[in-house]
C-alpha cells in the first residue's frame, strides 16, 4: 500500500516518504497478517464510511449498474501494491462476482506519485469515455507494464501512446488527441476522486471501500470475498 494525495500539485516530500514507509508496513502485513490489527472477521480496514456516501458518477467501472453491491477502488497507476491487487487479486474478484452480476466495481484514482500517475489517470479518463468496453483490458495492460514507481520509466505520454497502439479495439491516436484537448477536465475528474478519498478517510492505495468497510493493502483475495459476502447475505 502507498499513501499520500495529489492536489492540484503535490503534498511535500516528506509526507511521500512517511507515506511510503506506512505503505510498506501495511504491504507486510498484507503478506503476514497476524501482526495487523483487524476489524470484526479478522480483516484490516480504516474507520468505517459507507460507499453510498462516495460521489462515484461519472469513474470508471466495470460489471452490472444495478449489481446488489457496489465496491470502489481507489489506486494509483504507479503504485508497485496496487499492481499486485490488481493483477494477483481483482482476477478472482471479476470471475466470481463481476461476471456473476453480483458486484460493481468502481475505479478511483488516487494519483500522487508524481506526473506519470497523473498521466496514466488521464489517459485512463479517455479511455473510458472513447471505449469503455476496453477499458478493463487497458487498465489490466497499464498495470502489466508498470516498471519502477514514480517518474523513473513506463508512464509518461509517449509510452502510454505506445501501448495503446498494442490494444485491440482501441485507437491510440484517437485517445492521444482527446487527451489534448480535455486534459484539464479530466485532471479535475482525478482530483474530485482525490477529495471522495479524503472524505471518507482513505490516504493509502490500494484502497477498496466494501460497504462500510476499507480495507487498505494488497490484500489476498479471501480478505475481499469475506467482505463482499457478508454483504451479499
Amino acid at each position: 500500500m502507498e499513501t499520500n494525495q495529489q492536489s492540484s500539485k503535490f503534498l511535500p516530500a516528506a509526507v511521500v516518504v512517511a507515506g511510503l514507509l506506512i505503505a510498506g508496513a501495511v504491504y507486510w502485513n498484507g503478506q503476514n497478517p497476524a501482526p495487523a490489527a483487524p476489524a470484526a472477521g479478522g480483516q484490516p480496514t480504516a474507520p468505517k464510511v459507507d460507499i453510498k456516501d462516495v460521489n462515484i458518477a461519472g469513474a470508471p467501472f466495470i460489471g452490472q449498474t444495478n449489481a446488489p453491491v457496489t465496491i470502489a477502488v481507489w489506486g494509483d497507476f504507479q503504485c508497485i501494491f496496487c499492481k499486485k491487487l490488481e493483477l494477483e487479486t481483482m482476477p478472482q474478484i471479476v470471475k466470481d462476482y463481476v461476471d456473476t452480476g453480483k458486484v460493481k466495481v468502481v475505479f478511483m484514482d488516487f494519483a500522487f506519485q508524481g506526473e506519470d500517475s497523473v498521466t496514466a489517470a488521464v489517459y485512463g479518463r479517455s479511455v473510458w469515455k472513447l471505449y469503455p468496453a476496453q477499458y478493463f483490458s487497458w487498465r489490466v495492460a497499464i498495470y502489466t507494464a508498470q516498471d519502477e514507481g514514480g517518474n523513473q520509466g513506463f508512464g509518461d505520454a509517449a509510452s502510454i501512446d505506445t501501448l495503446n497502439a498494442t490494444i485491440p479495439g482501441v485507437d491510440a491516436s484517437k485517445v492521444a488527441a482527446d487527451v489534448k484537448a480535455n486534459e484539464i477536465a479530466y485532471k479535475a475528474m482525478v482530483q474530485v476522486d482525490n477529495d471522495e478519498a479524503q472524505k471518507v478517510g482513505v490516504n493509502a492505495t490500494p484502497a477498496v471501500l466494501i460497504g462500510t468497510q476499507v480495507i487498505l493493502g494488497a490484500y489476498p483475495y479471501p480478505t475481499f470475498q469475506s467482505a463482499i459476502d457478508q454483504l451479499l447475505k
